[in-house]
């Protein structure tokens, strides 16, 4: 098999090898006796659909290899359903595609150990032939009616509009502040409480939307946490209904192939207790590992508006066909409307009548924090807020002009008086960065990183004895300055946070304009996959050996059987081309593989024989 392939193979067998049972593959005999052990193969069957398994299960009672044709005649008496060869076809080439079966030119020959265990199925209550083949799933599809129809709409486009709002919360919070990750894995619970409220969610929610988020590389985990990324940030500039089409694409990209036929074929139909039935009979030995799935899909549908009352949406059925544009084009006039206006009122509150387009929105959450969050948003302008603003690069005139654009009412005087006193107050505290070579003595032996200074000595010692701000550690060396260990940023956000009205500066004065935007950089190693590894070194280490000796691989795998027959003290039906062509069965018991040759015990004449292996041409467990 192409490497490739052989990697497809394996990680589609999910055969939760560890690095070590890995690093224990010596061969592709040893991955052979993996692929075929016990339980790796029962896995595997468990997990497919009926009719693959019904394809199988007619391989295992033939006993013999057999063409679609064949198959499909041995399969016609047992089938209550029309039998195709293109069908068969197709379902054995998808279980050759697992390492289920062999094609061998137009047949297909089954394993011996997916016969067996395929054949042992009824004694453990498993479906045999004639109850896979026999068995219909009954209950026609149940058909969503029209009426019900809008309800599911107008459902799911709120639903649709919820979901993109709360991710858009939790990547602006992200953005702000990155939320710790625990060693054992999952947030840390302030950090999660602190997401729940951003986003208006419970805490197990926020676990789904931000798993979400970082299959859509919305979202990164780094040393510090979990921060937005670049993609993320490139998200919150779209309108809603584009957000809500990146996030289903994120949703459907994930779908497994068999999920994903699944639901299309029921794109128009009530899904519920009728989805739950069809699927334990399609997949008759799936059991919880099928049920698991399912649950996770359906309700990563349901959060997005994919689907509403246990029934795909308009929007969510053209996803499911694979027609996403369109599906935006049906959910937009569904959405809220977005507005580019808002009501200033004189408490300093502002009143979007509707989500705000992203370009204002953006801008009015540096002006402004958000008090609540929905159709109508509600923000709050204060003193902190003018002055992270001005930090930003705002400044009086140009906060006012933005302001006066968007409001329906004009600027009410408070907030005219506000944004006045916070441009008169700003950098009142100037912090700035220490040079190293150019530290005073008492700077240097502090440890000193950044500094504070202030013409107004009052409001400097007020900041030095405010025990909110402990954690900078900030020390008094003169009337008018205080220094810290910790880099400039950090004492600047921990001032504003607090309040004050603090500016940073350059070393020449100047005053910088900072955001708080934090986004994790882009990852540049990539961790190997074990599986592709482990596929380069047998392939690299089987050429090495054909070119070091010729050996031929199927000289060599009769010498592992006959190896693994010796350790077993198992019986074989040994066949050996004799000298004048007849082929000549022995009922032997091998006990070792030397040079070339076996050695082994004639159980009938019970003498002890020693035969080439170039002249074996086939081993079988006897009966």
């Amino acid at each position: 098999m192409p490497e490739q392939d052989l990697v497809d193979a394996l990680a589609a067998r999910d055969l939760g090898l560890s690095l070590t049972a890995i690093a224990g593959i010596r061969d592709y005999f040893d991955l052979a006796d993996v692929l075929l052990e016990h339980g790796a193969v029962q896995t595997a069957l468990t997990r497919l659909d009926r009719h693959t398994l019904t394809a199988l299960a007619v391989l295992a009672r033939e006993k013999r290899p057999l063409t679609p044709q064949q198959a499909a005649e041995a399969l016609a008496p047992h089938s209550t359903r029309p039998v195709h060869d293109s069908a068969i076809g197709e379902r054995l080439g998808a279980a050759a595609a697992l390492l289920l079966v062999h094609p061998q030119g137009e047949t297909f020959a089954c394993y011996d150990a997916v016969c067996d265990q395929l054949r042992g199925w009824p004694t453990f209550g498993l479906p045999s032939l004639e109850e896979l083949a026999g068995t219909d799933a009954g209950g026609a599809l149940e058909r969503v009616p029209d009426v019900d129809r809008r309800f599911i709409d107008k459902l799911a486009a709120e639903r649709a509009f919820a979901a993109t709002g709360a991710v858009t919360e939790l990547l602006l919070e992200l953005e702000r502040q990155p939320a710790r990750e625990l060693a054992k894995g999952g947030i840390a619970l302030p950090d999660a409480k602190r997401l729940a409220a951003a986003m208006r969610v419970d805490l197990e929610t926020v676990t789904d939307y931000l798993a979400l988020a970082e299959r859509g590389a919305f979202v990164r985990r780094d040393s510090t946490g979990w921060m937005t990324t670049e993609t993320g940030n490139d998200w919150l500039g779209h309108p809603t209904s584009m957000r809500w089409r990146l996030l289903t694409n994120v949703w459907f990209a994930r779908l497994p192939g068999d999920i994903r036929a699944l639901l299309a074929e029921r794109a128009h139909s009530i899904w519920g207790d009728g989805l739950r039935s069809y699927i334990d009979w399609l997949y008759p030995a799936g059991g919880e590992w099928m049920d698991e799935r399912v649950t996770s899909y359906t309700r990563g549908a349901e959060l997005l508006g994919i689907t509403a009352a246990q029934a795909p949406s308009g929007p969510g059925a053209l996803l499911l066909a694979g027609r996403p544009e369109e599906a935006e084009e049906l959910l937009r006039p569904l959405l809220p409307r977005e507005v580019s206006t808002v009501y200033l009122q004189h408490d300093l509150s502002v009143v979007a009548p509707g989500p705000l387009e992203p370009a204002i929105d953006e801008r009015m959450r540096v002006v402004a924090d958000v008090e609540n969050r929905g159709l109508a948003t509600t923000f709050r302008i204060s003193a902190a807020t003018v002055n992270r603003a001005l930090t930003a690069g705002e400044t009086a005139e140009s906060l006012r002009e933005f302001l006066g654009e968007i409001s329906s009412t004009g600027i009410p005087q408070p907030l005219d008086y506000l944004i006045t006193e916070g441009a008169a107050r700003y950098g009142l505290l100037r912090v700035g960065t220490l040079d190293g070579e150019a530290l005073d003595p008492d700077d240097r032996s502090y440890g000193a990183r950044s500094y504070v200074r202030s013409d107004d000595a009052h409001l400097l010692q007020t900041v030095a004895v405010d025990q909110s701000l402990a954690s900078i550690a900030l020390m008094r060396v003169g009337e008018h300055r205080l220094v810290s260990r910790f880099d400039r940023d950090i004492v600047f956000w921990s001032l504003s946070d607090a309040r004050y009205p603090v500016a940073a500066e350059d070393e020449h004065g100047a005053v910088l304009a900072l955001r708080r935007h934090r986004i994790a950089r882009e990852q540049r190693h990539h961790l190997s996959d074990p599986l592709v590894e482990m596929v380069t070194r047998l392939a690299s280490d089987a050429a090495e050996e054909r070119a070091a000796d010729g050996d031929d691989t199927s000289q060599a795998w009769l010498a592992r059987q006959v190896e693994s027959a010796a350790r077993a003290k198992e019986t074989l039906v040994v066949s050996v081309r004799m000298p004048g062509g007849d082929v000549v069965d022995y009922e032997l018991e091998p006990t070792s593989v030397s040079g070339g040759r076996m050695r082994a015990r004639d159980k009938k004449s019970d003498i002890e024989r020693t035969l080439p292996l170039s002249s074996v041409t086939a081993v079988r467990t006897a009966d």
